[in-house]
């Protein structure tokens, strides 16, 4: 399994978390992006243009739930850091 982390949480992140997560293949890890993780599920749950996620998302200790695995929220302006 190929463990990924995504770099910014807007359109082109939520679609291919939308991807990667459907794919066993691999685990979304990690998330980074400057907006806090409530309003990221909200995003990612309710998509005016793709619609509803198939799926469970919720909001555990600044964590995304997504399907029942958590996945860590960073807000790092340069992920080189």
């Amino acid at each position: 399994m190929k463990r990924i982390a995504i770099n910014g949480f807007g359109r082109i992140g939520r679609l291919a978390f939308r991807q990667l997560v459907s794919r066993p293949a691999f685990q979304v890890v990690v998330i980074n992006d400057l907006t806090d993780v409530e309003t990221l599920a909200h995003l990612l749950k309710y998509d005016s243009i793709h619609g509803l996620f198939p799926g469970d998302v919720a909001v555990s200790n600044g964590n995304l739930v997504v399907n029942g695995q958590e996945i860590q929220i960073t807000a790092e302006r340069n992920p080189a850091d």
